[in-house]
């Protein structure tokens, strides 16, 4: 490995600065990702091209001294490939022809096979780790069986998730066989993609902060632990990092660091000093610039890398990311500017 910086940030051992990668660093915001999803057709044409998911993972790479890699996919892989139908409609995002709305639709799911349905994700794994040779970590990464559940439920995207939150509250034991059934789904899809290549492991809770304290710790903290258990209890993967993210749920943070998990994701709505000191050192701690800062100027941007750089204070164990993905209109020289400041400023001697 070329560049470790990122694992060994992960394990809490010390680097020479601080690594950083971004959520969505692969998108829209490119013109060569725009020129790469016009020659694909659709957007999950180029998902399911190994070749073309490669290109366009590499593809900051070339602009950016990013220190990791993350797999071009969908977090909706796993529903899709447990036949609901996913496709996207232009402007609209994703949608599913058959949702999961009853106990026969429960009964009927089964945990796909990663090298069947989801052939074409581990080839992309294969085909982006061969690609890389060594150059920096390659991420593999799937959505949580919270925010799956929310899309299969729901049929499509929400801004509050109406009929997955009825289901929980009318009808929780048909909520927690679907929940099961999706984290070990999760749990195959990612021990499979270690055995591809993944160096790391994340795990995107993106509508976990859509809960309740007691509903989130039923619903979706139970089955992120679920995971952790399952891949630190198989000698294959005990030893493959696994990073969190469930965003908006700064509130349960002791709770997500017990789970087994070696890092958390945190979001811009807490301090990296606060969060840093509620783990308590568990575990390594990957964040945390608003998104939104990418539009300020290159010295504003330096200015928030630095207060998030002090925030976090001495010693190993901080991966800087952003507290969410990279929006499309994001100008290319912003993350320049973002990923030049970061090791700038927290190179060591």
């Amino acid at each position: 490995m070329q560049n470790d910086r990122f694992l060994r940030a992960l394990r809490r051992e010390p680097v020479d600065a601080t690594p950083v990668w971004l959520m969505r660093q692969a998108g829209r915001y490119l013109p060569e990702y725009r020129a790469t999803r016009a020659k694909a057709g659709s957007f999950m044409a180029l998902c399911t091209n190994p070749e073309l998911a490669c290109e366009v993972t590499l593809q900051p790479l070339e602009r950016f001294a990013l220190d990791a890699a993350i797999l071009f996919s969908d977090i909706l892989t796993i529903p899709d490939a447990m036949g609901l139908g996913l496709h996207f409609a232009d402007g609209e995002g994703p949608k599913f022809r058959n949702p999961v709305r009853s106990e026969a639709d429960v009964a009927r799911l089964g945990v796909p096979d990663p090298e069947g349905e989801l052939r074409y994700v581990m080839d992309a794994v294969r085909t982006i780790r061969a690609a890389l040779g060594g150059r920096v970590p390659l991420i593999g990464f799937s959505g949580s069986p919270w925010t799956l559940a929310c899309y299969m439920v729901e049929g499509e995207g929400s801004s509050n998730f109406a009929r997955p939150k009825s289901m929980l509250w009318n009808e929780p034991a048909l909520m927690h066989r679907l929940l099961d059934t999706v984290a070990r789904s999760v749990s195959t899809y990612l021990a499979a993609q270690a055995a591809a290549g993944a160096q790391a492991l994340m795990v995107f809770d993106t509508w976990g902060g859509l809960l309740a304290p007691a509903q989130f710790r039923e619903f979706s903290l139970r089955y992120l632990a679920q995971i952790a258990a399952t891949l630190k209890a198989d000698a294959a993967t005990r030893d493959v990092p696994l990073i969190l993210f469930s965003k908006g749920a700064n509130g349960h943070l002791e709770a997500l660091a017990a789970t087994g998990c070696d890092a958390l994701g945190v979001d811009w709505t807490i301090s990296l000093g606060d969060a840093r000191a509620r783990v308590g050192g568990k575990v390594a701690l990957q964040g945390n610039l608003d998104p939104a800062a990418l539009h300020a100027s290159p010295e504003a941007i330096e200015a928030e890398v630095g207060a998030a750089l002090a925030s976090y204070g001495d010693g190993p164990g901080h991966v800087f990311n952003l507290g969410h993905g990279i929006t499309p209109d994001v100008r290319p020289e912003r993350v320049a500017a973002l990923v030049d400041a970061v090791h700038r400023l927290s190179a060591r001697g």
